[in-house]
């Protein structure tokens, strides 16, 4: 399982490697200035021969001395390299200090104002400011960094960003832009003010280079890192985490097929262990909609079929079941009108898992829905759910009515829209669009809500984030090597509803919901990039098998 880090978390980590006598701070920032500059020789190869030119640009902090050790391995290497500070040097750290007295031996320090004059830099890195930084960058700054790239020529400058694109805060993955209200004035007196304030304080990255464990915010980012993964450099921190540390869904790149089994915990999937009968398996419950709203519903319970549960069952309105039955052949089939009909139907308890939301409608009836869906004397029994859309919507005038009916067993699944009508607060505290760092990222707002709500929430978009009322987190982020464009497209969400219905609907030993909803995330996005181009909803069930059989179900 791979583990991310908050900037705090990763300050603590350093503190603690020191204190255990690890390491000294000089020694990790040796190690970390060797672990960029073999990263930038792995990924640009060619760099390794002629002279290349290279302009590091060091902040006043520990990001900067990271810098200085740069430059100087790279000056060893027989590069050009031209080192430019930005600060208060009589202010830096002393282990910073000291390596830029080290690079002061090689070769100048310039100002900012001459970074790249008179080259043309093979490469840039960014060494100003890292995690550290929760306030726009200086203009100057921006400036010096983007009059390099422009430098060189018609060769491109590769660009390599040290922990994290400087003006990316790294809890969040939000870059911090000046205050717009606060810079109306000037806009107004001068034609270029938005791109030279605003755009130009993003400081783009081809290749970002972090140390002992990626950072929350490198998953949160979307897709502002760029296609490129973060290489992750290990400087002999050890293995220790903080109890809070969030789980990335996905293994390494190169796991193998049993690492990635055991990650997905496929001993509690519905195709392993038990009997062969269909009830074994599990039985789910997908409501639906009235006429003409059922294709959600219908896609819901493809996906918890596909997925392995033995049975679905789709329970629509009388109006709706001549349409529905039009369409269906292993799916079945049961005429469920409203709350009284969907509480006699609950009384099979061979049926473990029910999804409610997608094309049904949004209203008092559905309200009811939930509320028998939910219904039972003891938390821990309650029968497992997932709610979403509709569902979750129709509380959006008294959210407090929902919470006050979910249970530990149940899954919440909203989209940011549908996040924001059930926890507004928590939805304004985690823009993005901001000046200074969100008091909540999204990873954070997630916790909270799952907190709030008593249950597990899976906040969905590019980064999905799974939170767990005990403060368990996890980011399903489809994006560098797992990039799936793909799944922006109508209907994606319900199929997720359906594979996570699907797997809660198994009984087999372990049993961990969280798990389940994470290996549901994690197969959701393997579907889109099996398919490719082109996917629409019906094509996400339908490329289930494969996926599954990729890990030896």
């Amino acid at each position: 399982m791979t583990t991310l880090m908050t900037a705090a978390e990763m300050r603590a980590a350093e503190r603690a490697a020191s204190d255990r006598g690890d390491a000294t701070g000089l020694e990790l920032m040796e190690r970390a200035g060797q672990g960029v500059v073999n990263a930038i020789l792995s990924a640009w190869p060619e760099l390794a021969e002629g002279v290349p030119h290279a302009v590091v640009l060091c902040g006043p902090g520990n990001n900067g001395g990271d810098g200085f050790v740069v430059a100087r391995l790279l000056k060893e290497r027989g590069w050009e390299v031209e080192v430019c500070f930005f600060g208060d040097a009589d202010r830096q750290p002393p282990d910073a200090r000291k390596n830029a007295t080290r690079w002061s031996a090689q070769g100048p320090i310039g100002s900012l104002s001459q970074a790249g004059e008179g080259m043309r830099p093979a490469l840039l890195v960014d060494a100003l400011f890292g995690i550290g930084l929760s306030r726009p960058i200086p203009l100057e700054c921006a400036e010096a960094f983007h009059a390099v790239r422009e430098r060189s020529g018609a060769e491109p400058c590769r660009v390599v960003a040290i922990d994290v694109p400087s003006g990316m805060d790294a809890d969040s993955g939000a870059w911090l832009h000046p205050d717009l209200p606060d810079l109306l004035d000037e806009a107004l007196d001068t034609p270029d003010f938005f791109w030279r304030e605003i755009a130009s304080r993003t400081l783009p990255c081809d290749l970002c280079v972090t140390f002992h464990r990626g950072k929350v915010g490198h998953w949160l980012a979307g897709d502002d890192l760029g296609p490129r993964r973060p290489v992750i450099v290990d400087i002999g921190l050890g293995d220790r985490d903080g109890p809070e540390t969030v789980r990335l869904v996905a293994p390494a790149p190169d796991a193998p097929v049993e690492e990635l089994r055991d990650w997905l915990q496929v001993a509690a999937f519905p195709h392993v262990g038990g009997g062969q009968h269909k009830y074994d398996r599990g039985h789910v419950l997908v409501l639906g909609g009235g006429p003409g709203h059922g294709g959600a519903g219908r896609l819901a319970a493809r996906a918890a079929l596909r997925i392995g549960a033995g049975l679905v069952t789709l329970g629509v309105p009388a109006k709706a079941m001549a349409e529905n039955a039009a369409q269906l052949t292993s799916i079945m089939l049961r005429e469920i009108g409203d709350a009284n009909a969907l509480r006699k139907v609950l009384e099979d308890d061979r049926l473990r898992a029910v999804c409610l939301g997608p094309g049904l409608g949004i209203g008092a009836g559905t309200r009811k829905l939930v509320a028998a869906a939910l219904a039972g004397p003891d938390d821990d029994e309650r029968r497992r759910a997932v709610l979403d859309a509709d569902a979750l919507t129709s509380f959006a005038d008294d959210p407090d009515a929902l919470f006050a009916l979910l249970h530990p067993n149940a899954v919440l699944t909203p989209h940011e829209g549908e996040f924001a009508r059930l926890f507004p607060d928590l939805s304004e505290t985690a823009r993005r669009d901001t000046s200074a760092a969100p008091s909540l990222s999204k990873v954070e707002a997630a916790r909270t809500a799952a907190r709030r709500a008593g249950c597990t929430v899976l906040l969905k978009g590019q980064a999905t984030v799974i939170a767990s009322p005990d403060g368990t987190a996890s980011i399903s982020a489809a994006m560098y090597d797992r990039a799936a464009p793909w799944l922006g497209t109508a209907g994606a969400g319900d199929v997720l509803a359906g594979m996570i219905a699907g797997l809660l609907g198994a009984e087999a030993a372990p049993y961990q919901l969280h798990r389940m909803v994470e290996a549901a995330a994690y197969l959701h996005v393997e579907c889109a990039r099996a398919f490719g181009p082109g996917l629409i909803s019906e094509d996400l069930p339908e490329a289930l098998p494969g996926v599954l059989r990729r890990i030896g179900l």
